[in-house]
């Protein structure tokens, strides 16, 4: 029993460390590794609230989804 209590709550500790979302300059650090290993040579990630008018394309969402990593070439 005090096994199986230990596991809920080792389980639900995780699970609260997930939801809260990767740290957005980390996300934006690997977004653009990745466009950079693509070739792409001129353009910017912008990290704004979710829902704000950006213009650009939104390619990533962090901080448990507050906020987005708009993409714009340029």
């Amino acid at each position: 029993m005090k096994k199986l209590l230990l596991a809920i709550g080792l389980l639900s500790m995780a699970g609260t460390v997930l939801a809260a979302g990767k740290p957005c300059e980390e996300l934006k650090s690997e977004i653009a590794a990745k466009i950079d290993a693509k070739g792409v040579s001129s353009y910017s990630l912008e990290i704004v609230d979710k829902g704000a008018t950006a213009d650009g394309e939104v390619v990533g969402s962090c901080e448990g989804g507050t906020k987005e990593i708009v993409y714009k070439r340029g």
